[in-house]
């Protein structure tokens, strides 16, 4: 009897904090031995925010507030080279028009005391940055119309399709299809949303709010999330995909960030990832709600994310367990794909300063075994592409694959890539190789005091 209330007590303590946890992405292996305290955020002497781009010291102390994506993480920065990610989340024409604006550093001392602190721009991040504005140069921004066109009437198509389904009052087959098929758009639009916020061009402008309308996620809350993992990926203590105990361990905590279901965490992996959705849309609600004075936010954001649940509703046949069981198979979906490429790689517990390298340390790409898998990854099994390239149409990414991996080859770099099964394989051991270690005393939070 003691036996079963033990196990009783310890189910329902898993339950309650895999509904109260977060359930982000991305996290990877540590490494074994010699592990630091995770990054604190720098210190800023009376709020100076100078940072390094293009090789000219800015002082961004009084630009940082109207910075459109806050300064919650461009602060970062402060005293370090900013060049890389600079450009990742800029278009061409905008650095063009900012650069001129930016007010550089005036006190030639101090611009080479700060030279002097900061790490040096490495030949590998010098070759990169070539690179990249010989793409640019090329073309590799430009959208393919028919390519853009294909992935819309796709998911649409799935809509449609989960929709006839939902509707036809067939028992049990016709709601699993549906479900089935709905999920899937419900990924797709995920995946569409993604790139459309992601661009930096006029056809992205127009269909920002798509990710609201199509997925229920907001775009300002996205970007929010999703730019700092970009700016600082899988640094522990700031990048939030990394921050999802008490539901799933990454590493080997330590004592007080411990729970006894840590040891199970690969047989229930499945549990957390199946409410990714249900968190980002709580999330999206929240964020869209709590900044509705902002009219571009209420006309773009709000009202599309009020829309698309009375449009879901409609296209799951007004069957709330419908709605649900879309969006929890959609969240395992994607949470499957978005983890596998990050996981099991390099996990920083000190500041990067060589984004770049960075970069190629803390990322895998997935090769696809089919066409259709090649679709449902939306983009993401070319995860090391997207991270050097952020604002570049997906569409791209294949073609450019290998481009980079002989680029990567030429200085002596990994190129790191699975075929999918090996990722999704290599994940899960990582799950259960963190289930089975013990607690480890110099471990850090996952997010920093």
């Amino acid at each position: 009897m003691q036996g079963k209330t033990t196990r009783a007590r310890g189910a329902a303590l898993l339950a309650a904090a895999l509904l109260a946890a977060p359930c982000a992405a991305v996290a990877s292996l540590p490494k074994p031995a010699g592990r630091a305290a995770a990054p604190a955020k720098p210190a800023l002497r009376g709020r100076e925010l100078r940072v390094r781009i293009d090789d000219r010291w800015v002082d961004l102390t009084r630009w940082r507030a109207a910075h459109p994506a806050g300064e919650h993480w461009i602060d970062l920065f402060q005293g370090q080279d900013a060049t890389d990610v600079f450009h990742a989340f800029h278009s061409a024409d905008t650095r063009k028009r900012m650069m001129p604006r930016l007010p550089s550093v005036q006190a030639v001392d101090e611009a080479a005391v700060l030279d002097a602190a900061c790490a040096p721009v490495t030949q590998l991040t010098r070759d990169f940055r070539a690179w990249r504005e010989q793409l640019e140069a090329e073309g590799w921004w430009e959208r393919d119309a028919l390519a853009e066109a294909t992935s819309f009437g796709l998911w649409a198509l799935a809509v449609a399709a989960g929709s006839t389904f939902a509707w036809s009052g067939v028992p049990v087959v016709s709601s699993v299809f549906a479900v089935l098929t709905l999920a899937t758009a419900n990924t797709m639009a995920g995946w569409l949303g993604h790139d459309y916020i992601h661009g930096k061009d006029k056809f992205c402008d127009f269909m920002r709010p798509f990710g609201g309308l199509a997925a229920g996620l907001s775009s300002t809350w996205w970007s929010d999330k999703h730019n700092l993992h970009h700016a600082v990926t899988n640094e522990v203590g700031t990048d939030e995909d990394l921050m999802v105990d008490p539901a799933l361990w990454l590493w080997p905590p330590n004592e007080q960030a411990d729970k006894p279901w840590r040891q199970w965490q690969h047989r229930y992996v499945a549990l957390p990832f199946s409410l990714l959705f249900h968190i980002w849309r709580f999330d999206s609600l929240k964020v869209a709600w709590t900044r509705r004075e902002d009219g571009d936010v209420l006309r773009k954001e709000l009202l599309p994310l009020v829309a698309h649940y009375g449009l879901f509703w409609a296209v799951c046949a007004c069957s709330l367990p419908t709605m649900a069981a879309v969006v929890s198979l959609s969240s395992l979906f994607t949470a499957i794909i978005v983890t596998v490429s990050h996981q099991t790689e390099e996990l920083y517990f000190e500041r990067q300063p060589d984004w770049v390298a960075a970069q190629l340390g803390s990322t895998r790409d997935s090769v696809s075994s089919n066409p259709f898998s090649e679709w449902i990854w939306g983009g993401m099994n070319y995860q090391v592409e997207h991270h050097l390239f952020p604002t570049m149409p997906r569409s791209k990414y294949p073609r450019l694959a290998p481009l980079l991996r002989a680029w990567c080859e030429e200085r002596g770099v990994a190129y790191r890539v699975d075929a999918e099964l090996d990722i999704l394989k290599r994940n899960l051991a990582m799950y259960k190789t963190i289930a089975q270690a013990p607690v480890d005393p110099a471990a850090p939070f996952a997010k920093a005091a």
